[in-house]
């Protein structure tokens, strides 16, 4: 009877005393091995494409590129490739975000010891992971929104858009953010513009302080 070989995993996450105690659970694991890490969501798609991964596991405030934003990028350009959302956040909103990014399970960091495991077996077998205690929570308000005649909680602003904010938020100019999205300095300037009229904020500071209730960067 033939072994099957471990599930290859890319672990990203911007803190490395965080990626050195996740790799410590994995690989502590027969079935499981990190193949690849990365520090932001750019060097997550990088590696991914670049590496043979069966699963990517990233967290989700990361500088550059959100893991949110590196699921969504990894779905278009690797459909095949499972995706784990690792979070400190026990926000609904960065659930049901993930799951239209195209991850299969989200796993908070406080219970990654007893969690991570089972939610990575789970993702390669296509079968979604939520944490324990979330369900009864999730259903509920998603009920609740129906009864108010809403639906699932949509986005307010484009995903161009959150990777500016972001951008903005760590400091970088116009000119810097249109090199690195290989756009123009004044394409940035409109979808700046643009991020002020739709989030009602006046500056970079109200932008950068939504960027940070939003988890695009930490405080």
């Amino acid at each position: 009877m033939s072994v099957r070989p471990p599930i290859r995993v890319l672990l990203a996450d911007d803190h490395t005393l965080v990626r050195r105690g996740v790799r410590l659970i994995l690989d502590g694991e027969p079935d499981l091995t990190v193949v690849a890490e990365a520090g932001d969501g750019a060097e997550a798609v990088a590696a991914a494409r670049a590496t043979e991964v069966d699963l990517a596991v990233l967290d989700v405030a990361m500088p550059r590129m959100t893991g949110l934003q590196a699921a969504r990028e990894l779905s278009r350009r690797l459909p095949g490739l499972r995706i784990l959302i690792l979070t400190m956040y026990d926000n609904e909103q960065y659930f049901f975000e993930a799951l239209k990014a195209g991850a299969c399970g989200y796993v908070l960091k406080s219970v990654a010891d007893r969690d991570l495991v089972e939610a990575c077996r789970a993702a390669v077998r296509d079968e979604p992971f939520i944490y324990p205690g979330a369900e009864r929570a999730l259903v509920r308000s998603y009920l609740d929104r129906m009864d108010r005649g809403g639906g699932l909680p949509e986005r307010p602003i484009t995903e161009r858009e959150e990777e500016i904010l972001k951008l903005v938020a760590e400091g970088h100019t116009s000119k810097e953010i249109g090199e690195l999205l290989f756009i123009s300095a004044k394409t940035v300037e409109r979808h700046r513009a643009n991020l002020l009229q739709k989030l009602g904020v006046r500056d970079r500071l109200e932008l950068t302080r939504y960027a940070i209730r939003a988890g695009l960067i930490e405080p």
